[in-house]
């Protein structure tokens, strides 16, 4: 399994992220030819070696005409779809990245995800980065990403709306519950954009994990800082480890206290016909001893926007919670048995040790049940022994 460790000891932003990529062995050539696709005004990536502290480190310069544009996340999105460079997966990486950036913008400022302006973020050099940075993360080819605590630094930074306390609100939101290094530097280590790449693209946080280590990328700020080196570290390794399959879903939760069985029941039907992952009810008890329910919906992205509206028109909630979370699946397919009932379908799943586990599906089951008069429980006992019978013997 190849892995790679993003080592922020200087925080991270933009161009640090892409100086670690072209310095890990990207070609610059190709994210300037994914940034080109867009469509935008001229840009151009310039690679320069630097010193910060005496060490050599890669600075990428974004160069473009002086614009005010000031953005919508639409507008960004449609660019990258219409890309005829970007392949799927790096158009989906990139979106994602925007779509992270967004929500926590449109929270800071009390807007939604559509309304959202994309000020300093919605900036050539920013999309550059961002597109630039998708782009490199995907030639790689990790299989997983960790990356150290993030220091943001102290003091103020300028911004669209005036001055602010390190770090910025939007970075702020985007670092909600990964673990931050202190940090005494006045000044801004982490931008918007860094801390957007690394909550949209690593598994985990925490120490250097073991590895056998093959390449290293230094990737410079823009500052020679007095303190410490003003890089970004991007540490490339091989492990034995599998690699777990992964993915990202969005977690949707609201409290109901005023809603029927009948009602919840047929909004979790609903709910899973118009295409959610999963949907589950939990008791709980709200305020003055009330019995409630929390409706819990796991979603893709594309589903959030709908899902949502189902929600606020059945049930009349004043609010939907909604966060980005990663999961670990196992690797599985689907799988026919042969009974003397007939074939039933089911899911083959590969353990992390190597083994095997036979689901059968519940509706096949469900309707031979039905058909034979016989009761649930046997057919699925018919439909394990099955299986268990097509394994070889220990």
């Amino acid at each position: 399994m190849k892995i790679a460790y993003f080592d922020c000891l200087s925080g991270i932003s933009g161009d640090m992220t892409l100086g670690a990529l072209v310095d890990s062995g990207v070609e610059l050539a190709a994210l300037q030819a994914a940034i080109d696709s867009l469509g935008l005004t001229p840009v151009r990536l310039v690679a320069e070696e630097v010193r910060r502290r005496g060490f050599l480190a890669l600075h990428i310069r974004v160069e473009h005409e002086p614009e005010k544009a000031h953005r919508h996340l639409h507008h960004i999105t449609e660019r990258i779809d219409a890309s005829s460079v970007l392949t799927p997966a790096q158009k989906d990486l990139a979106k994602r990245i925007f779509t992270c950036l967004g929500e926590a913008e449109a929270k800071v400022h009390g807007t939604t995800l559509r309304k959202v302006h994309f000020h300093e973020v919605g900036a050539v050099d920013s999309i550059a980065d961002i597109v630039g940075s998708a782009v490199g993360l995907t030639l790689l080819g990790v299989d997983r990403i960790y990356a150290s605590p993030v220091p943001t630094g102290s003091g103020y930074v300028e911004i669209e709306h005036g001055r602010v306390s390190v770090p910025a609100p939007a970075t702020a939101e985007l670092l909600k519950g990964i673990p931050l290094a202190e940090s005494q530097v006045p000044c801004e280590l982490t931008t918007p954009t860094g801390a957007a790449i690394l909550r949209t693209v690593v598994d985990a946080f925490g120490p250097l994990p073991a590895m056998t280590l093959t390449t290293i990328g230094l990737g410079a700020g823009s500052r020679d800082l007095a303190e410490q080196p003003n890089v970004l570290r991007l540490m490339l390794g091989e492990t034995l480890q599998p690699a777990p399959v992964s993915d990202q879903v969005w977690v949707l939760e609201t409290n109901l206290d005023q809603t029927s069985g009948e009602l919840v029941g047929h909004l979790v039907a609903q709910l899973l016909e118009a295409g959610a992952l999963d949907v589950y009810t939990t008791a709980i008890q709200m305020k003055k001893g009330r019995p409630g329910v929390l409706l819990t919906v796991l979603a893709q992205v594309d589903q959030v926007a709908r899902l949502e509206k189902l929600i606020f028109r059945e049930t009349g909630t004043l609010g939907i919670r909604r966060w980005l979370a990663s999961r670990h699946k196992l690797e599985r397919r689907p799988l026919t048995v042969e009974t003397t009932l007939g074939p039933i379908a089911g899911k083959l799943a590969v353990l992390p040790e190597g083994g095997i586990s036979f689901a059968p599906e519940y509706e096949a089951c469900r309707q031979l049940a039905l058909q034979h008069q016989l009761p649930l429980r046997e057919v699925y006992e018919l439909a394990r022994r099955a299986f268990e019978a097509t394994q070889p013997k220990a």
